[in-house]
């Protein structure tokens, strides 16, 4: 009986260190390195001035690169790691054709050098939006 309760015994540790080890390997594995003052480079598109891109990361020697997307809107004049709360569209220029709204900067990913406040422009529109959600005439009852 000693006999089998020694080989359960030892069959338990056994585990326990198994496991343990996966573990570590684990976390060292999405960890990476021990470098915690990460330095990051622009997004940089892979094709054109937009899309998928990578972006490059440093710490004292060490470099990695990180998947990234540069938008391929207005956003893309200040970035995808500048972010910013926006307020509302101003009146249409009728001289431009163009209407403008700023925003302030709420968050700089990655250090980021951005701007505290910016202003955007985007064309007046040529069309006259309607209020109404629905066309009288059809759906239920009429």
């Amino acid at each position: 009986m000693r006999g089998l309760f020694s080989t359960i015994f030892l069959l338990l540790v056994a585990l326990m260190i198994v496991t343990t080890e996966a573990g570590k390997n684990k976390k060292d594995k999405g960890k990476g390195s021990d470098c915690i003052d990460w330095r990051y480079g622009n997004c940089v598109a892979n094709n054109g001035d937009c899309g998928s891109g990578t972006r490059e990361g440093t710490c004292n020697d060490q470099i990695k690169k990180l998947k990234c997307r540069v938008p391929c809107n207005w956003k893309k004049d200040f970035g995808a790691d500048c972010k910013y709360k926006f307020g509302i569209w101003g009146e249409c220029d009728t001289v431009s054709g163009m209407k403008s709204r700023s925003g302030t900067l709420q968050k700089a990913l990655y250090h980021a050098e951005c701007q505290p406040v910016i202003t955007v422009n985007k064309p007046c529109s040529t069309k006259n939006k309607s209020k109404s959600k629905g066309k009288k005439g059809k759906g239920k009852g009429n």
